[in-house]
Protein backbone atom coordinates (compact mmCIF):
# COMPACT_ATOMS: atom_id res chain seq x y z
CA UNK A 1 0.00 0.00 0.00
CA UNK A 2 1.63 3.23 -1.13
CA UNK A 3 0.62 6.57 0.31
CA UNK A 4 -2.73 7.61 -1.14
CA UNK A 5 -3.02 10.39 -3.68
CA UNK A 6 -5.21 12.37 -1.24
CA UNK A 7 -2.67 12.19 1.58
CA UNK A 8 0.26 12.96 -0.71
CA UNK A 9 -1.44 16.01 -2.20
CA UNK A 10 -2.46 17.23 1.26
CA UNK A 11 1.13 17.03 2.57
CA UNK A 12 2.45 18.89 -0.48
CA UNK A 13 -0.16 21.60 -0.13
CA UNK A 14 0.22 22.31 3.58
CA UNK A 15 3.96 21.80 4.04
CA UNK A 16 4.95 25.50 3.91
CA UNK A 17 2.39 26.16 6.66
CA UNK A 18 3.68 23.19 8.68
CA UNK A 19 7.19 24.67 8.66
CA UNK A 20 5.84 28.06 9.66
CA UNK A 21 4.10 26.52 12.66
CA UNK A 22 7.21 24.61 13.68
CA UNK A 23 9.21 27.83 13.49
CA UNK A 24 6.70 29.60 15.73
CA UNK A 25 7.08 26.94 18.43
CA UNK A 26 10.86 26.67 18.13
CA UNK A 27 11.04 30.44 18.70
CA UNK A 28 9.75 29.94 22.26
CA UNK A 29 12.46 29.20 24.82
CA UNK A 30 10.36 26.73 26.78
CA UNK A 31 12.83 25.41 29.34
CA UNK A 32 11.29 24.72 32.73
CA UNK A 33 11.76 27.54 35.27
CA UNK A 34 10.10 26.61 38.55
CA UNK A 35 11.48 29.72 40.23
CA UNK A 36 9.21 31.76 37.97
CA UNK A 37 6.18 29.48 38.25
CA UNK A 38 2.80 31.16 38.71
CA UNK A 39 -0.89 30.22 38.71
CA UNK A 40 -1.66 28.84 35.26
CA UNK A 41 2.08 28.47 34.58
CA UNK A 42 3.26 25.74 36.98
CA UNK A 43 6.33 24.90 34.88
CA UNK A 44 7.36 28.54 34.37
CA UNK A 45 6.74 31.19 31.70
CA UNK A 46 8.54 29.39 28.85
CA UNK A 47 6.43 26.20 28.84
CA UNK A 48 3.33 28.37 29.36
CA UNK A 49 4.16 30.47 26.30
CA UNK A 50 4.81 27.35 24.21
CA UNK A 51 1.50 25.85 25.32
CA UNK A 52 -0.28 29.08 24.37
CA UNK A 53 1.28 28.97 20.91
CA UNK A 54 0.32 25.30 20.53
CA UNK A 55 -3.30 25.96 21.51
CA UNK A 56 -3.48 28.96 19.18
CA UNK A 57 -2.36 26.71 16.34
CA UNK A 58 -4.93 24.08 17.32
CA UNK A 59 -7.74 26.65 17.31
CA UNK A 60 -6.70 27.77 13.83
CA UNK A 61 -7.36 24.17 12.76
CA UNK A 62 -10.85 24.43 14.20
CA UNK A 63 -10.11 22.06 17.09
CA UNK A 64 -11.80 22.35 20.46
CA UNK A 65 -9.19 23.14 23.11
CA UNK A 66 -8.93 22.59 26.85
CA UNK A 67 -6.25 23.95 29.18
CA UNK A 68 -5.91 22.02 32.46
CA UNK A 69 -4.56 24.73 34.78
CA UNK A 70 -1.49 25.25 32.63
CA UNK A 71 -0.18 21.80 33.54
CA UNK A 72 -1.23 20.13 30.30
CA UNK A 73 -3.73 20.82 27.53
CA UNK A 74 -5.43 19.15 24.60
CA UNK A 75 -7.26 19.84 21.35
CA UNK A 76 -10.12 17.70 20.02
CA UNK A 77 -11.64 16.81 16.71
CA UNK A 78 -14.86 15.31 18.14
CA UNK A 79 -16.02 11.89 17.02
CA UNK A 80 -19.41 10.21 17.15
CA UNK A 81 -18.48 7.54 19.72
CA UNK A 82 -17.31 7.58 23.32
CA UNK A 83 -13.69 6.49 22.86
CA UNK A 84 -10.67 8.78 22.48
CA UNK A 85 -7.77 8.11 20.13
CA UNK A 86 -5.03 10.38 21.46
CA UNK A 87 -1.61 11.61 20.54
CA UNK A 88 0.66 13.31 23.05
CA UNK A 89 3.71 15.42 22.31
CA UNK A 90 5.54 17.95 24.43
CA UNK A 91 6.43 21.58 23.84
CA UNK A 92 8.94 22.00 26.69
CA UNK A 93 12.62 21.57 25.80
CA UNK A 94 15.97 20.98 27.45
CA UNK A 95 18.35 23.96 27.76
CA UNK A 96 20.11 24.89 24.54
CA UNK A 97 23.58 24.47 26.01
CA UNK A 98 26.79 25.45 24.23
CA UNK A 99 28.08 24.50 20.79
CA UNK A 100 25.38 25.81 18.44
CA UNK A 101 26.27 27.27 15.05
CA UNK A 102 23.23 29.55 15.13
CA UNK A 103 20.46 30.82 17.40
CA UNK A 104 18.87 27.64 18.80
CA UNK A 105 15.48 29.36 19.03
CA UNK A 106 15.32 30.38 15.39
CA UNK A 107 14.36 27.69 12.89
CA UNK A 108 17.01 27.34 10.23
CA UNK A 109 17.06 25.29 7.02
CA UNK A 110 20.36 23.77 5.94
CA UNK A 111 21.15 20.96 3.50
CA UNK A 112 17.61 19.61 3.60
CA UNK A 113 17.43 19.69 7.40
CA UNK A 114 15.50 21.81 9.86
CA UNK A 115 17.62 23.04 12.77
CA UNK A 116 16.54 24.42 16.15
CA UNK A 117 15.94 23.39 19.74
CA UNK A 118 12.89 21.14 19.81
CA UNK A 119 12.65 20.67 16.05
CA UNK A 120 12.59 16.89 16.54
CA UNK A 121 12.15 16.68 20.34
CA UNK A 122 9.26 17.33 20.30
CA UNK A 123 7.83 20.53 18.82
CA UNK A 124 8.14 19.47 15.20
CA UNK A 125 6.31 16.16 15.75
CA UNK A 126 3.65 17.94 17.82
CA UNK A 127 2.89 20.24 14.90
CA UNK A 128 2.55 17.16 12.68
CA UNK A 129 -0.18 15.77 14.96
CA UNK A 130 -2.19 18.97 14.55
CA UNK A 131 -1.87 18.86 10.77
CA UNK A 132 -2.89 15.19 10.78
CA UNK A 133 -6.04 16.27 12.61
CA UNK A 134 -6.50 18.99 9.99
CA UNK A 135 -6.54 16.32 7.27
CA UNK A 136 -9.51 14.61 8.89
CA UNK A 137 -11.26 17.90 9.61
CA UNK A 138 -11.08 18.80 5.93
CA UNK A 139 -12.24 15.35 4.89
CA UNK A 140 -15.47 15.95 6.78
CA UNK A 141 -16.11 12.27 7.44
CA UNK A 142 -17.58 11.38 10.86
CA UNK A 143 -14.94 9.76 13.07
CA UNK A 144 -16.00 6.84 15.28
CA UNK A 145 -13.82 8.17 18.08
CA UNK A 146 -12.65 11.60 19.15
CA UNK A 147 -9.19 12.44 17.84
CA UNK A 148 -7.30 14.24 20.61
CA UNK A 149 -3.93 16.00 20.39
CA UNK A 150 -2.53 16.34 23.93
CA UNK A 151 -0.04 19.15 24.59
CA UNK A 152 2.51 18.17 27.24
CA UNK A 153 4.65 20.79 28.95
CA UNK A 154 6.73 18.88 31.52
CA UNK A 155 8.16 15.91 29.66
CA UNK A 156 11.84 16.78 29.97
CA UNK A 157 11.81 17.19 33.74
CA UNK A 158 9.60 14.45 35.08
CA UNK A 159 6.31 14.12 33.11
CA UNK A 160 4.42 15.37 36.14
CA UNK A 161 1.86 16.91 33.77
CA UNK A 162 0.32 13.53 32.90
CA UNK A 163 -1.26 13.07 36.33
CA UNK A 164 -3.37 16.20 35.82
CA UNK A 165 -4.65 14.85 32.51
CA UNK A 166 -5.49 11.37 33.81
CA UNK A 167 -7.19 12.75 36.90
CA UNK A 168 -9.50 14.87 34.76
CA UNK A 169 -10.00 12.79 31.62
CA UNK A 170 -9.09 9.21 32.43
CA UNK A 171 -7.44 6.75 30.07
CA UNK A 172 -7.84 7.11 26.30
CA UNK A 173 -8.87 4.11 24.18
CA UNK A 174 -5.37 4.20 22.68
CA UNK A 175 -2.53 6.71 22.55
CA UNK A 176 0.71 7.15 20.68
CA UNK A 177 3.44 9.69 21.19
CA UNK A 178 5.63 10.88 18.30
CA UNK A 179 8.51 11.44 20.75
CA UNK A 180 10.57 8.45 19.62
CA UNK A 181 11.82 6.51 16.61
CA UNK A 182 9.81 4.62 14.02
CA UNK A 183 8.53 2.00 13.89
CA UNK A 184 6.61 1.25 17.14
CA UNK A 185 8.07 1.44 20.64
CA UNK A 186 5.98 -1.10 22.54
CA UNK A 187 8.12 -1.22 25.67
CA UNK A 188 10.29 1.09 27.76
CA UNK A 189 12.95 0.25 30.30
CA UNK A 190 12.50 1.16 33.91
CA UNK A 191 13.99 4.50 34.90
CA UNK A 192 15.76 5.43 38.13
CA UNK A 193 17.25 8.85 38.84
CA UNK A 194 18.95 10.15 41.96
CA UNK A 195 21.41 12.77 43.18
CA UNK A 196 24.49 12.19 45.33
CA UNK A 197 25.88 14.78 47.75
CA UNK A 198 29.33 15.00 49.30
CA UNK A 199 30.20 16.47 52.66
CA UNK A 200 31.33 20.13 52.88
CA UNK A 201 34.67 19.34 51.25
CA UNK A 202 34.82 21.75 48.29
CA UNK A 203 37.83 24.01 48.67
CA UNK A 204 41.57 23.63 48.34
CA UNK A 205 42.75 22.31 45.99
CA UNK A 206 39.52 21.23 44.20
CA UNK A 207 37.45 24.39 44.49
CA UNK A 208 34.46 23.64 42.28
CA UNK A 209 33.08 21.28 39.63
CA UNK A 210 30.28 21.97 37.16
CA UNK A 211 29.11 19.90 34.21
CA UNK A 212 26.03 19.09 32.18
CA UNK A 213 22.67 20.81 31.93
CA UNK A 214 20.08 18.06 32.48
CA UNK A 215 20.22 14.69 34.20
CA UNK A 216 18.89 12.77 31.18
CA UNK A 217 21.74 13.68 28.85
CA UNK A 218 25.41 12.74 28.63
CA UNK A 219 27.26 16.05 29.22
CA UNK A 220 29.44 17.33 26.42
CA UNK A 221 31.24 19.93 28.56
CA UNK A 222 32.37 20.27 32.17
CA UNK A 223 34.57 22.67 34.11
CA UNK A 224 36.45 22.77 37.39
CA UNK A 225 38.41 25.38 39.30
CA UNK A 226 41.53 24.12 41.08
CA UNK A 227 44.33 25.63 43.11
CA UNK A 228 47.29 25.18 40.76
CA UNK A 229 49.65 27.08 38.50
CA UNK A 230 48.09 26.76 35.08
CA UNK A 231 51.47 26.70 33.31
CA UNK A 232 52.52 23.63 35.29
CA UNK A 233 49.54 21.50 34.33
CA UNK A 234 50.13 18.89 31.60
CA UNK A 235 48.43 18.81 28.22
CA UNK A 236 45.73 16.16 27.84
CA UNK A 237 43.15 15.21 25.24
CA UNK A 238 39.81 16.88 25.85
CA UNK A 239 41.18 19.30 28.48
CA UNK A 240 41.86 23.02 28.19
CA UNK A 241 43.54 24.96 30.98
CA UNK A 242 43.03 28.67 31.66
CA UNK A 243 44.95 30.76 34.17
CA UNK A 244 42.53 32.58 36.47
CA UNK A 245 45.26 34.31 38.43
CA UNK A 246 45.80 34.18 42.17
CA UNK A 247 47.04 30.59 41.96
CA UNK A 248 43.79 29.33 40.44
CA UNK A 249 43.28 27.49 37.15
CA UNK A 250 40.12 26.60 35.26
CA UNK A 251 39.93 23.18 33.64
CA UNK A 252 37.47 22.77 30.75
CA UNK A 253 36.70 19.26 29.56
CA UNK A 254 35.05 18.39 26.27
CA UNK A 255 33.28 15.11 25.55
CA UNK A 256 30.61 13.88 23.17
CA UNK A 257 27.08 14.54 24.41
CA UNK A 258 23.93 12.57 23.75
CA UNK A 259 20.74 11.21 25.28
CA UNK A 260 21.08 9.23 28.50
CA UNK A 261 19.18 6.27 27.05
CA UNK A 262 21.67 5.89 24.17
CA UNK A 263 25.14 6.31 25.68
CA UNK A 264 27.03 4.28 23.06
CA UNK A 265 29.38 6.59 21.20
CA UNK A 266 29.20 9.33 23.83
CA UNK A 267 32.04 10.58 26.02
CA UNK A 268 31.05 11.96 29.41
CA UNK A 269 32.84 15.28 29.93
CA UNK A 270 32.49 14.99 33.72
CA UNK A 271 34.35 11.68 33.57
CA UNK A 272 37.06 13.27 31.41
CA UNK A 273 37.38 16.14 33.88
CA UNK A 274 37.48 14.05 37.07
CA UNK A 275 39.92 11.64 35.42
CA UNK A 276 42.32 14.51 34.72
CA UNK A 277 41.93 15.82 38.26
CA UNK A 278 42.66 12.36 39.68
CA UNK A 279 45.62 11.67 37.39
CA UNK A 280 47.28 14.94 38.37
CA UNK A 281 46.53 14.93 42.07
CA UNK A 282 44.42 18.10 41.93
CA UNK A 283 42.40 17.18 45.00
CA UNK A 284 42.93 16.56 48.70
CA UNK A 285 43.10 12.80 49.10
CA UNK A 286 41.88 12.92 52.70
CA UNK A 287 38.87 15.22 52.34
CA UNK A 288 38.06 15.09 48.63
CA UNK A 289 39.28 11.63 47.69
CA UNK A 290 35.95 9.99 48.43
CA UNK A 291 34.11 12.27 46.04
CA UNK A 292 36.70 11.88 43.28
CA UNK A 293 36.83 8.09 43.51
CA UNK A 294 33.03 7.90 43.72
CA UNK A 295 32.53 9.85 40.49
CA UNK A 296 35.29 7.91 38.76
CA UNK A 297 33.62 4.62 39.69
CA UNK A 298 30.12 5.77 38.85
CA UNK A 299 31.11 7.06 35.42
CA UNK A 300 33.64 4.37 34.51
CA UNK A 301 31.00 2.44 32.58
CA UNK A 302 27.67 3.10 30.91
CA UNK A 303 26.29 -0.38 31.58
CA UNK A 304 26.54 -0.21 35.37
CA UNK A 305 29.32 -2.82 35.52
CA UNK A 306 31.71 -0.44 37.32
CA UNK A 307 29.43 -0.46 40.37
CA UNK A 308 28.08 -4.00 40.04
CA UNK A 309 24.77 -3.19 38.35
CA UNK A 310 25.18 -4.75 34.89
CA UNK A 311 22.00 -6.56 33.83
CA UNK A 312 20.17 -7.49 30.63
CA UNK A 313 17.07 -9.33 29.41
CA UNK A 314 15.61 -10.51 26.10
CA UNK A 315 12.97 -7.78 25.87
CA UNK A 316 15.03 -4.69 26.69
CA UNK A 317 18.71 -5.57 26.39
CA UNK A 318 21.32 -4.13 28.78
CA UNK A 319 20.96 -1.61 31.57
CA UNK A 320 22.42 1.84 30.90
CA UNK A 321 23.81 4.28 33.46
CA UNK A 322 24.82 7.92 32.94
CA UNK A 323 25.94 10.72 35.24
CA UNK A 324 24.50 13.85 33.64
CA UNK A 325 24.96 16.81 35.99
CA UNK A 326 27.71 17.81 38.43
CA UNK A 327 27.54 20.92 40.58
CA UNK A 328 29.14 22.57 43.59
CA UNK A 329 26.53 23.88 46.03
CA UNK A 330 27.26 25.45 49.43
CA UNK A 331 30.67 23.86 49.60
CA UNK A 332 29.42 20.38 48.61
CA UNK A 333 29.80 18.45 45.38
CA UNK A 334 26.73 16.91 43.75
CA UNK A 335 26.40 14.29 41.02
CA UNK A 336 23.28 12.89 39.35
CA UNK A 337 22.71 9.41 37.97
CA UNK A 338 20.25 8.26 35.29
CA UNK A 339 19.66 4.51 34.96
CA UNK A 340 17.46 2.75 32.38
CA UNK A 341 16.91 -0.83 33.55
CA UNK A 342 15.43 -4.08 32.11
CA UNK A 343 13.16 -6.57 33.85
CA UNK A 344 16.13 -8.72 34.91
CA UNK A 345 16.79 -6.41 37.85
CA UNK A 346 14.67 -4.34 40.21
CA UNK A 347 14.61 -0.73 41.31
CA UNK A 348 15.02 -1.92 44.91
CA UNK A 349 18.27 -3.71 44.02
CA UNK A 350 19.59 -0.69 42.12
CA UNK A 351 18.81 1.59 45.06
CA UNK A 352 20.50 -0.72 47.56
CA UNK A 353 23.70 -1.08 45.53
CA UNK A 354 23.97 2.65 44.77
CA UNK A 355 23.24 3.58 48.39
CA UNK A 356 26.00 1.26 49.61
CA UNK A 357 28.46 2.48 46.95
CA UNK A 358 27.80 6.10 47.91
CA UNK A 359 28.13 5.37 51.61
CA UNK A 360 31.50 3.68 51.04
CA UNK A 361 32.80 6.91 49.51
CA UNK A 362 31.36 9.32 52.05
CA UNK A 363 28.50 10.40 49.77
CA UNK A 364 24.80 10.65 50.53
CA UNK A 365 22.11 9.49 48.08
CA UNK A 366 18.77 11.23 47.66
CA UNK A 367 15.56 9.25 47.55
CA UNK A 368 15.43 7.93 43.98
CA UNK A 369 12.69 8.71 41.50
CA UNK A 370 11.58 5.47 39.87
CA UNK A 371 9.42 4.48 36.92
CA UNK A 372 9.02 0.76 36.41
CA UNK A 373 9.35 -0.90 32.97
CA UNK A 374 6.28 -0.82 30.69
CA UNK A 375 5.35 -3.22 27.90
CA UNK A 376 2.53 -3.85 25.40
CA UNK A 377 2.37 -7.02 23.30
CA UNK A 378 3.77 -6.28 19.82
CA UNK A 379 1.02 -8.26 18.08
CA UNK A 380 -1.86 -6.20 19.50
CA UNK A 381 -4.28 -4.79 16.87
CA UNK A 382 -3.30 -1.19 17.60
CA UNK A 383 0.43 -1.88 17.26
CA UNK A 384 -0.14 -3.77 14.02
CA UNK A 385 -2.24 -0.86 12.68
CA UNK A 386 0.71 1.47 13.21
CA UNK A 387 3.21 -0.94 11.68
CA UNK A 388 0.95 -1.36 8.63
CA UNK A 389 0.70 2.42 8.23
CA UNK A 390 4.45 2.87 8.44
CA UNK A 391 5.22 0.08 5.99
CA UNK A 392 2.49 1.16 3.59
CA UNK A 393 3.60 4.79 3.42
CA UNK A 394 7.38 4.32 3.49
CA UNK A 395 7.79 0.99 1.71
CA UNK A 396 10.23 -0.01 4.46
CA UNK A 397 9.87 -2.91 6.84
CA UNK A 398 8.72 -1.93 10.32
CA UNK A 399 8.42 -3.76 13.59
CA UNK A 400 7.79 -3.22 17.26
CA UNK A 401 10.75 -2.65 19.55
CA UNK A 402 11.66 -1.79 23.11
CA UNK A 403 13.90 1.07 24.20
CA UNK A 404 15.66 2.78 27.08
CA UNK A 405 14.18 6.20 26.51
CA UNK A 406 11.27 7.19 28.69
CA UNK A 407 8.29 8.65 26.86
CA UNK A 408 4.79 9.65 27.84
CA UNK A 409 3.59 6.25 26.66
CA UNK A 410 4.70 4.55 29.88
CA UNK A 411 2.18 6.60 31.89
CA UNK A 412 -0.86 5.30 29.99
CA UNK A 413 -2.46 1.86 30.10
CA UNK A 414 -2.62 1.35 26.32
CA UNK A 415 0.03 3.45 24.61
CA UNK A 416 3.15 3.25 22.44
CA UNK A 417 5.75 5.57 20.95
CA UNK A 418 5.80 6.15 17.19
CA UNK A 419 7.97 8.93 15.83
CA UNK A 420 10.66 10.33 13.54
CA UNK A 421 13.55 10.77 15.98
CA UNK A 422 16.92 9.25 15.11
CA UNK A 423 17.69 6.51 12.64
CA UNK A 424 19.07 8.84 9.94
CA UNK A 425 22.27 7.36 8.46
CA UNK A 426 22.58 10.29 6.04
CA UNK A 427 22.70 12.96 8.75
CA UNK A 428 25.61 15.31 8.02
CA UNK A 429 28.43 15.79 10.53
CA UNK A 430 27.34 19.29 11.51
CA UNK A 431 23.82 18.14 12.43
CA UNK A 432 23.11 17.33 16.06
CA UNK A 433 20.74 14.96 17.80
CA UNK A 434 18.00 15.80 20.27
CA UNK A 435 19.33 17.35 23.50
CA UNK A 436 22.57 18.27 21.75
CA UNK A 437 23.75 21.39 19.92
CA UNK A 438 22.50 21.93 16.35
CA UNK A 439 19.48 19.68 16.95
CA UNK A 440 18.35 18.78 13.44
CA UNK A 441 15.90 16.60 11.55
CA UNK A 442 15.54 15.79 7.89
CA UNK A 443 12.73 17.80 6.34
CA UNK A 444 11.92 14.83 4.11
CA UNK A 445 11.60 12.63 7.22
CA UNK A 446 9.09 15.02 8.78
CA UNK A 447 7.06 15.18 5.57
CA UNK A 448 6.98 11.41 5.45
CA UNK A 449 6.03 11.25 9.14
CA UNK A 450 3.01 13.45 8.54
CA UNK A 451 1.76 11.03 5.88
CA UNK A 452 2.45 8.10 8.21
CA UNK A 453 0.44 9.70 11.02
CA UNK A 454 -2.54 10.36 8.78
CA UNK A 455 -2.56 6.77 7.57
CA UNK A 456 -2.02 5.47 11.12
CA UNK A 457 -5.01 7.41 12.43
CA UNK A 458 -7.07 6.12 9.50
CA UNK A 459 -6.10 2.55 10.41
CA UNK A 460 -6.77 3.00 14.12
CA UNK A 461 -10.15 4.60 13.53
CA UNK A 462 -11.12 1.51 11.52
CA UNK A 463 -10.51 -0.90 14.41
Amino acid sequence: MAVSKEISEFVDEVWPSVKKDIAALVAVDSVEDLAAAAPGAPWGPGPRAAMDEALDQARRHGLETCDIDGRIAYADLPGTGDGVLATIAHVDVVPAGPGWDSNPFELRERDGYLVGRGVVDDKGPFVLTLWAAEYFRRAGRPLPRTLRCIVGANEETGMKDVAAYLEREGEPWFLFTPDAEFCVGCGEKGHLTATFLSGPVAGAPLVSVSGGTVANAVPGTATAVVEAQAASLPVADGIEVRDLGGGLAELSATGVGGHASLPDGTVNAIAVLIGYIADNGLYDARTQGGYVSFVQGLLASTDGSSVGLASADDKFGPLTMVGGVARTVDGRFTQTVDIRFPTSTTSEHLHAVLFRFAEEHGMRMSAPHVMEPSYIEPDSPQVMALVDAYEGVTGREGDAFTMGGGTYARHFANAVSFGPEGGDPAMPEWAGSMHGPNEAVSEAALREALAVYIQAIENLMAL
